[in-house]
């Protein structure tokens, strides 16, 4: 079944590298056919969280393995955790903003490469980052005006901040962050080689093209949805059922449904609230990336307590 879960993996990477591809020629060729931000939310809120969708179902196999007999006490937790990633975020946005970029940037390295390495070791912590940080440096360098208006619109008023990134994209910092990201892909491509392992270079591909075509939004929408949350699906399915793949998706969904549902509603009525304040697309890029970053610090919490008690 790993062989098999290895070819869909190895061929998603071919597909999406098409995709990207496709999807750069047509940007650059018809403007007029750009994704709006209503269609990057609704594929956010619908493929976009769904990969984190079966956290109730981990909760309660968390919860089990701390003796904790009411399941309803992990709803509690995650849902204080995401209020007070929100109130932290109102406080203090630059800080918060900060750890959302490294914490993300590892998240995307670990859950985008995890499944090739065999050798699990402390330095693969400083490997996923670097390997995941070029989510954020992509953009920043291809689109440096533009990310940061993004930044100014999550809150963030700091001045030092923004000196900061004039700093590093003045003196071809990302350019050397850049290099540094493909080294690391490199590394992985040679370390344990197997054929599998050249789709680390078709991810790489496809983000920069993304980048460097599309706009931040549209560039992390495609990335989010159709790598980074298919391929953790694809996992997920596995666990589900190791035998009978198809069974596995069907079982996926079932379980996933409820809670991507709900996670919607809470985004819309976010964004309803907010729209009477900010222009639509304004508040449509507060809702994703607050929101995001509010069901990710716990998400990597349970995977992380989950996987330690595990062991």
């Amino acid at each position: 079944m790993n062989n098999f879960i290895n070819k869909i993996n190895f061929y998603h990477s071919i597909i999406f590298f098409l995709l990207s591809i496709s999807l750069a020629i047509i940007i650059n060729r018809f403007e007029f056919l750009n994704i709006s931000p209503i269609i990057c939310l609704l594929l956010i809120l619908s493929i976009g969280i769904s990969h984190g969708a079966l956290d109730n179902q981990k909760g309660k196999k968390l919860t089990q393995l701390y003796n904790i007999k009411n399941s309803y006490f992990f709803y509690l937790m995650y849902t204080i955790i995401v209020i007070g990633i929100i109130t932290f975020w109102l406080l203090f946005p630059t800080t918060s903003l900060i750890i959302f970029l490294i914490v993300a940037s590892y998240h995307f390295g670990k859950e985008d490469t995890e499944f090739l390495i065999k050798n699990k070791n402390a330095s693969n912590l400083i490997l996923y980052f670097l390997k995941g940080s070029l989510i954020i440096i992509a953009p920043l360098m291809f689109h440096f005006t533009e990310t940061i208006n993004i930044f100014k619109l999550l809150l963030i008023q700091d001045e030092k901040f923004y000196l900061f990134l004039d700093f590093i994209e003045s003196n071809q910092i990302l350019s050397f962050a850049l290099l540094t990201s493909l080294l690391v892909n490199t590394y992985y491509f040679i370390n344990n080689f197997k054929i599998l392992n050249i789709l680390i270079f078709f991810d790489f591909l496809s983000i920069v093209v993304l980048n460097y075509f599309a706009s931040p939004l549209i560039a992390f929408t495609i990335y989010f949805c159709f790598l980074h949350s298919f391929r953790h699906s694809i996992s997920l399915i596995n666990e589900l059922d190791k035998d009978n793949f198809k069974n596995g998706a069907y079982i996926f969904i079932k379980k996933a449904l409820p809670l991507t549902l709900l996670t919607s509603i809470f985004f819309v009525i976010s964004l309803y609230f907010l729209s009477n304040y900010y222009q639509l697309t304004d508040a449509i890029l507060k809702v994703i990336f607050i929101g995001l970053a509010s069901l990710t610090f716990p998400h990597i919490l349970l995977e992380y307590l989950l996987g330690k008690n595990e062991k």
